[in-house]
């Protein structure tokens, strides 16, 4: 795994570094004092984990979060305050370390980014546009695909409603999107992925599937109205 720490506290990136050191499959690919300069190196460089502070000069790092739309990494926030706690979690973020901290603190949050890193490329696979293997506990079952009425993004893990039940993955709902096919499943809102033909009503920024109303944010209601194709 590579992983970029962005801290404007030098004594706080010394730490981390530290820590990381001594987990054989993680490296540091650089370190930055504010999120303005990781936003920057982000746009060419490619990595697995941020190792993230949120009280910076000029840009925190929840709007640095915010701002990362397209192939965002995983996340683990690391701050001395609690109060973000809530904020952090909202923005499905991997872990939320409070400082100073500790060695098995940090193992732990790294072992939960590896569980998803690894998710991410074995337990959700699209074949041929007809079904997914997904993790339900200890066994991987296919799920056809015409199956899913839609997805929900809950905190490490992602739950794919049927009209039977769910089944809940441990994945972001962003490496879920990327592996459904686009042509029959859209983004609505940051939490939640449709099927666009088991949608059954729309009004106002609620949409309904299988007698369940979901949000519709405004950022993507223009794209969902589109294809619904309206007549």
């Amino acid at each position: 795994m590579n992983a970029l720490i962005i801290d404007d506290n030098e004594m706080a990136r010394m730490m981390l570094k530290e820590l990381a050191g001594r987990v054989d499959d993680l490296t540091i690919v650089a370190e930055c004092t504010s999120a303005f300069e990781a936003y920057n190196l982000l746009l060419s460089e490619t990595v697995d984990v941020l190792l993230l502070d949120i009280e910076m000069p000029g840009m925190s790092g929840l709007e640095l979060t915010k701002n990362l739309v397209n192939k965002r990494p995983i996340i683990i926030f690391i701050s001395s305050k609690k109060e973000y706690a809530s904020d952090a979690f909202d923005l499905n973020v991997v872990d939320y370390i409070i400082k100073p901290v500790t060695s098995s603190r940090f193992i732990q949050a790294i072992d939960k980014a590896r569980e998803i890193l690894n998710s991410n490329k074995e337990e959700v696979n699209v074949k041929e546009d007809e079904f997914v293997f997904i993790r339900d506990s200890n066994i991987i079952r296919r799920l056809k695909l015409d199956n899913i009425l839609f997805a929900e993004a809950m905190g490490d893990y992602v739950k794919l409603y049927t009209p039977e039940k769910f089944y809940a993955i441990h994945a972001t709902l962003k490496a879920v999107e990327e592996r459904l096919p686009a042509s029959r499943f859209l983004r609505v809102h940051r939490s939640y992925l449709v099927a666009l033909d088991k949608i059954d009503s729309m009004e106002g920024g609620v949409l309904v599937i299988n007698r369940t109303p979901l949000p519709v944010a405004d950022a993507y209601r223009s794209a969902l109205s589109k294809r619904m194709n309206v007549i």
